[in-house]
């Protein structure tokens, strides 16, 4: 998550989303006085290796401590009312069934993994959810100003800097990657039931978003 008082900008962090890589970007662009959470220490390590700044400024209004994956709620009690009024609020969200399989091999790195069915029936799919819908929104609503698609992440983050007005470029470093072997497509891993659950379970995205299978 990153609070820039440099650029007034919010950017929520959403999880399976490229949130870190996007997140390492941004803090090439921030200053002194911004707010930038941590990471973990191999992709903060890749952080400092760019150059980039590194966790500052954590602490914010009422006790709150700024971290990842901070909800809206808790970042407007943590600034000043102005500060969230004021600042363009972004965040990024993907499409459903790209999204659980991304979850799916991040959390289970080795074979012998269990099978996707039984995947979906843990707890973890709904993680996407309030580490989602749930994050930029407060009480169902959603407040930010932008929710960029992933599937075009690089043109997305070029027009939330161009609202900005900043024209320094920025490169997507390749945080989190190298987990993952199997990379066929969605379709191609999905059967019809894991299919439809998915689409249960994320409705309202798919409805907010017009994703399709």
């Amino acid at each position: 998550m990153i609070i820039s008082h440099k650029h007034k900008f919010i950017f929520i962090k959403t999880n399976k989303t490229a949130g870190t890589s996007i997140e390492i970007a941004l803090s090439k662009i921030c200053g002194s006085r911004d707010v930038i959470t941590p990471i973990s220490p191999e992709d903060e390590a890749l952080r400092k290796k760019l150059g980039y700044r590194g966790p500052q400024n954590c602490l914010g209004l009422n006790g709150i401590e700024f971290v990842n994956h901070l909800t809206a709620a808790r970042i407007k009690e943590g600034v000043e009312q102005k500060i969230w009024n004021e600042y363009y609020k972004f965040c990024f969200q993907r499409n459903p069934w790209d999204r659980i399989i991304s979850l799916y091999y991040w959390r289970n790195k080795r074979e012998p993994r269990i099978s996707i069915s039984k995947f979906l029936e843990t707890d973890f799919p709904l993680l996407l959810i309030k580490r989602g819908h749930d994050l930029y929104s407060i009480d169902g609503e959603i407040v930010v100003d932008k929710i960029c698609l992933f599937e075009n992440i690089a043109e997305e983050l070029e027009q939330v800097l161009l609202h900005l007005g900043i024209g320094e470029k920025i490169v997507l470093p390749r945080a989190k990657s190298g987990y993952r072997k199997d990379n066929r497509h969605y379709r191609d891993i999905l059967s019809a039931s894991e299919k439809e659950k998915i689409a249960k379970i994320f409705h309202r995205d798919i409805e907010n978003f017009g994703y399709i299978f």
